[in-house]
């Protein structure tokens, strides 16, 4: 069964800029730059014919392409950190990607999404890693900008279980378009 998440994809040169901000963290395993990508919505282990549904139903997705940026980082976990992650601003085109992407995996039968959607790209996974030593390091980088950049398709991703997420795989692509769709003319 494959486990399967949609998401969106970093680019390279972003991905570059993410993979600079690695060490200077103990007890963190880091992510592969490879591997970032922003997860829209997480689907689970599934069989192969909801597969193929859920590969159908986000084939009728239509919405425009974005710009986005990761502006800031910060922690999962409280005094617990387990993660250090890029944010994404809640924007509107992608928290209404989001919410239609959960709406659509509900309507073929996939239970909601536990988690309230927290835009993000995770950097690192921690283990025995202080609240502390999270904080020293963030202090440290709260400057963090990306530039901006396009979001012009969305993913559907595979995973195997493993320990720290990845190798993931794109099982599917979807553009989104270019621009919106023109309204009623006027004059």
């Amino acid at each position: 069964m494959p486990r399967l998440f949609t998401a969106l994809e970093i680019p390279p040169a972003v991905g570059e800029r993410l993979s600079m901000l690695r060490g200077g963290l103990p007890g963190a395993r880091w992510i592969d730059p490879e591997n970032y990508h922003l997860t829209l919505r997480f689907i689970g282990d599934i069989d192969d014919a909801l597969a193929n549904d859920i590969v159908q139903v986000l084939a009728g997705v239509r919405r425009a392409a974005f710009d986005l940026v990761l502006d800031g980082l910060d922690a999962f976990g409280g005094r617990k950190p387990r993660a250090v992650f890029a944010a994404a601003p809640a924007v509107p085109p992608l928290v209404e990607l989001q919410a239609e992407h959960e709406r659509l995996m509900r309507r073929i039968g996939i239970p909601a999404e536990g988690r309230k959607f927290s835009p993000h790209v995770t950097l690192a996974r921690l283990r025995q890693t202080s609240a502390r030593q999270v904080a020293d390091y963030l202090a440290a980088r709260a400057d963090f900008r990306s530039a901006a950049f396009p979001v012009e398709r969305f993913v559907l991703m595979s995973s195997r279980a493993s320990t720290g997420g990845g190798p993931y795989v794109v099982e599917a692509a979807y553009p989104l378009r270019a621009e919106a769709l023109a309204g009623p003319a006027e004059g």
